[in-house]
């Protein structure tokens, strides 16, 4: 035999099966056999149950977002304390606390179980609910190649230390985001899903009251007309912790081009969302986006949801398929 030989033949397909056991278990149709109708299940109950509850999707696609940053998309956020593992999970992490609708996904994981018992993971169920709620309120379409297996550790600490914080620079968020394999171009397009949903005033209030640590300092990357328009008609105080604030006010439940609009004039609601004018690289995308066709930024952001839901995943034999999303298998 000619050219690299039979071992050299055999030794790549040998690299051939480990590159495919790391990545090439997420596919498009994975339960196509062994659960053939658990996309249908799941698209069918988020359609008939979103429409009454719009506000969710943003959760949801948030969810997801967290999920994915900490441990890879592994279910682990879904997670709830146990006595057995003695840690805080990373539901009780402040970035968490806001979060809703893991009854949603508790009902929607109890259809499956009852079609398919032991076969869709957690870790799908959240990736799928996300992308068809967001599709249900008439945001983008992504592709959602399923086989995630589920996760069974849940640290609190670890949810802290990789979901991105409102107050990120841009140099915090480029790393957050570059150590999840993601780059500057993504975290644009994926900042771009605050165009729906909301926010409490504890989230961004030093913005207003406290931004130098010194009270009575604001931002001024924040333009001072809706600092004050905040000030007077939402976060009254630095404490308020209740008072809901829509992150594209007037559009947050339009998933457009409106939120990089007001992140332009100086509006955006966190720290995060100014950092991606303090930088010619991202504002240059922001323009981008913005000169470009509605149609043009769902394609991007679909390409950049579906690398984002394949961080660090845990395939084939790795990690399990929970029961109850709650809690680890026993």
């Amino acid at each position: 035999m000619s050219g690299i030989g039979y071992f050299g033949i055999v030794v790549l397909a040998l690299l051939g099966l480990v590159v495919g056991s790391v990545h090439g278990d997420l596919r498009m149709n994975y339960y196509a056999r062994s659960c053939p109708n658990a996309e249908k299940i799941v698209q069918d109950y988020v359609k008939r149950h979103i429409p009454n509850a719009p506000g969710l999707a943003a959760t949801f696609i948030r969810m997801h977002f967290h999920d994915c940053f900490v441990r890879g998309c592994d279910g682990s956020v879904l997670l709830n304390f146990t006595a057995s593992t003695g840690n805080q999970t990373e539901k009780v992490v402040v970035p968490n606390q806001t979060l809703r609708g893991f009854d949603f996904i508790d009902r929607v994981k109890s259809l499956l179980e009852a079609e398919c018992p032991g076969v869709v993971s957690c870790a799908d169920v959240i990736s799928l609910v996300a992308r068809d709620s967001i599709v249900t309120t008439g945001g983008p379409f992504w592709r959602v190649p399923t086989g995630r297996r589920d996760g069974s550790i849940s640290n609190a600490s670890e949810a802290l230390s990789n979901i991105p914080a409102p107050f990120f620079n841009l140099s915090a968020l480029q790393t957050s985001f570059a150590n999840k394999g993601l780059d500057l171009r993504e975290l644009v397009l994926l900042s771009g899903a605050h165009t729906i949903g909301i926010s409490i005033c504890t989230s961004f209030a030093n913005r207003l009251y406290n931004f130098t640590g010194v009270l009575g300092t604001q931002d001024p990357s924040l333009d001072s007309e809706y600092a004050a328009n905040l000030i007077a008609n939402k976060c009254r105080t630095i404490t308020d912790n209740t008072t809901i604030v829509e992150m594209d006010p007037g559009s947050f439940r339009t998933f457009d081009l409106s939120y990089y609009r007001l992140v332009l004039k100086r509006r955006g609601l966190f720290q995060s969302d100014a950092a991606l004018i303090t930088s010619s690289t991202t504002r240059s995308y922001i323009d981008q986006i913005l000169n470009g066709s509605l149609e043009n930024f769902f394609a991007e952001f679909a390409r950049a949801m579906e690398k984002m839901g394949r961080i660090e995943v845990k395939t084939g034999s790795q990690g399990e398929i929970r029961r109850n999303c709650a809690v680890v298998n026993s």
